[in-house]
């Protein structure tokens, strides 16, 4: 390997003609592993692996996505669908392609990762550029995909688009195929009638095609046909099957190590086919004849796995009549058969183990002479860049960390400066704020209590007016003593919000009750609140809940600790609730709320990030019918 690195290493700076030289030669490779793909695995992945070794990974990434397409190909031919994908992938990451994207999306279906080929082939999909034949694919291969993930609908919806492209475009190889999948998609589920249309029409299109695909075609519909126990119809259409069969010259007998496909047509299986027909309808008669014909081509063609099965059943039939005799004989000709059977899959998995180490062997050296390559390539892009780093350093070297030291300097300098009046600038906009917020007591309170005050003396109510106008002197006096702080004591927030439903009951006595109910093992002084934060929630709870209520609600106003050290004042009314009140207030009352909320939400934002505190207000609907109102304050004990 590190021979083969150093060649590259030189080949890299070697004269335009060895390049030329060299891709000649890789291409000359790539033409050697083409013939022997379908015929010698060992010989195309060498030939493969010497293409590879020619290229310049930099220059070359065209032509070594060929390289790892064909290798893909090859892999995908023998079955090895692991080292197929990871070689398409390899691929599109030298150099994309439409087409290589296909072949990867393929395999995976191949493969049965639905998911993920779904994935790939829906990145194609609306593709226009390419041809009627790789669209007809596409639809193709994702309707596969969507048929192995159990989507009929889809599934079939993807193969009426392919025949749909390739009917227009004359792509007549697929029409008999497409038909042929939407047939056994209809039939997985059992819709017979549409499935048999679909058999119709792709048995048609195959006999208008080579005999090989009319005779493949045929033996599916036969297959259907004696699902639905039809088999009459079935030994019709498999006795034409043998006839095309006659007019087809034989396959040569495969090599051990190529690849056999798995739903090849072969005349012993179409007998014993056959036979199975008659037997279900229990002409057994009729059968003996085409299982013995079955087991002498089996014989012939060496297919043990249908010569046992032909055997095995051969003697069932002699013993249903009432032949043991002739059941003995054939039964022990079954055994020899389940034996010879037996011996030669065990050397088909030794040839086949030995088969895949040799392969991952061979992948094992194309992916190390990869590496190799690349680090060669890597060393000699370092070596350049470095040589060319040394000569202009030396001038500007010294300059460049003398401008920088500077520039960190003045940035750190410029950065402390900034923050510093960033912080006190916050600060003193914070605590401006906040006296706003604060002095912005609801004028609308003051100026409803003052006509409480006059109509109690227009009634001469003296005694009423002077009692309210002494408890609101005294609201007023208290709202103003708190204005300058930020937070108070929690008695004396309570004492507050006490007097303030004092006078708002004294206004509407008739419209509801009050309750305020705190826990008596609270510790009042522990916890210190933002003074008249939840007045606005009481008003509206009067305001805009219990006022609009035809009977007499009730409000009720709780504070209890919660986890030993976080307080939660709970208040609750049982008025009309959020959204019938909102359609019952005017322009004027909805923007007055509205500025009241957010002065609440612009003090708590502004607390908590100069205090570090953790006070949040939640409000809800009471009821699920939307009426009455929660509003929930929790906030921290004081350290």
């Amino acid at each position: 390997m590190t021979t083969v690195g150093r060649t590259q290493e030189k080949s890299s700076v070697k004269a335009p003609v060895d390049a030329e030289v060299r891709i000649s030669r890789h291409r000359a490779y790539l033409d050697s592993a083409k013939t022997f793909k379908t015929t010698d695995i060992r010989k195309s992945i060498d030939y493969i692996s010497r293409s590879i070794s020619e290229l310049d990974v930099r220059e070359n990434k065209k032509e070594l996505a060929l390289s790892l397409v064909l290798l893909a190909e090859v892999y995908t031919f023998y079955g090895q669908l692991d080292l197929a994908i990871a070689n398409y992938k390899e691929a599109l990451e030298a150099r994309y392609s439409d087409m290589t994207s296909l072949a990867l999306g393929k395999t995976y279906v191949r493969s049965r990762q639905w998911g993920t080929a779904v994935t790939v082939l829906s990145s194609l999909e609306d593709n226009k550029t390419l041809a009627p034949y790789n669209r007809v694919e596409i639809y193709e291969a994702l309707g596969d995909a969507q048929a192995g993930l159990g989507d009929v609908n889809k599934a079939l919806a993807y193969y009426r688009e392919g025949l749909a492209i390739a009917t227009k475009n004359q792509v007549t190889p697929k029409i008999p195929d497409l038909n042929s999948k939407i047939a056994d998609t209809y039939a997985s589920v059992n819709r017979m009638e549409e499935a048999g249309a679909y058999y119709d029409n792709s048995l048609k299109e195959a006999e208008k095609q080579a005999p090989q695909r009319a005779v493949k075609e045929k033996e599916k519909v036969a297959d259907f046909l004696n699902k639905r126990s039809r088999y009459e119809d079935e030994i019709q259409l498999r006795k034409s099957s043998l006839k095309d069969l006659e007019a087809i010259p034989k396959p040569s007998k495969q090599d051990p190590g190529m690849a056999v496909s798995a739903d090849t047509v072969t005349r012993q299986g179409i007998n014993y086919k056959i036979a199975n027909a008659y037997i279900a309808q229990d002409q057994y008669e009729q059968a003996i004849p085409f299982l013995e014909r079955s087991i002498a081509e089996a014989d012939q063609e060496e297919d043990l796995v249908v010569q046992k099965e032909a055997t095995r059943s051969l003697s069932e039939v002699y013993r249903k009549q009432g032949d043991f005799s002739k059941a003995l004989e054939t039964y022990q000709k079954y055994v020899a058969v389940v034996d010879t059977l037996y011996l030669r899959k065990e050397q088909e998995i030794s040839r086949a183990a030995q088969l895949n180490r040799e392969i991952a062997a061979i992948q094992n050296r194309i992916t190390g002479l990869e590496r190799e390559r690349e680090l060669s390539q890597s060393r000699y892009d370092l070596a350049l860049a470095e040589q060319r780093l040394t000569e202009e350093s030396n001038k500007r070297q010294l300059w460049i960390i003398y401008s920088l030291l500077f520039g960190m300097f003045l940035m750190s300098l410029t950065a402390f400066f900034f923050y510093r009046s960033t912080q006190k600038q916050k600060l003193a906009n914070n605590l401006l704020a906040l006296k706003t917020l604060r002095s912005q007591m609801n004028p609308h309170f003051i100026f409803n209590a003052l006509n409480s005050v006059n109509n109690f003396i227009s009634n001469h109510d003296e005694r009423s007016a002077n009692r309210y106008l002494s408890d609101f002197s005294k609201l007023m006096r208290t709202v103003l003593e708190n204005s300058e702080k930020d937070f108070i004591p929690l008695n004396k927030e309570l004492e507050l919000l006490e007097l303030y439903l004092k006078l708002e009951h004294s206004r509407f006595p008739d419209k509801f009750e009050y309750r305020v109910e705190v826990d008596e093992s609270i510790d009042r002084e522990a916890y210190r609140i933002p003074p008249m934060l939840l007045q606005p929630y009481l008003e509206n709870a009067v305001w805009h809940g219990l006022r609009y209520r035809e009977e007499k609600g009730l409000l009720t106003m709780r504070v209890s600790e919660k986890d030993g050290d976080t307080l939660e004042i709970r208040i609750e009314d049982n008025g009309i609730g959020r959204k019938r009140s909102a359609e019952l207030k005017t322009h004027h009352q909805k923007k007055q709320r509205s500025t009241a909320m957010r002065n609440i939400q612009e003090r708590l934002v502004i607390l908590n990030d100069m205090y570090k505190t953790q006070i949040g207000v939640r409000v809800e609907d009471l009821q699920e019918d939307g009426t009455g109102t929660r509003v929930v304050l929790s906030l921290a004990k004081e350290k």
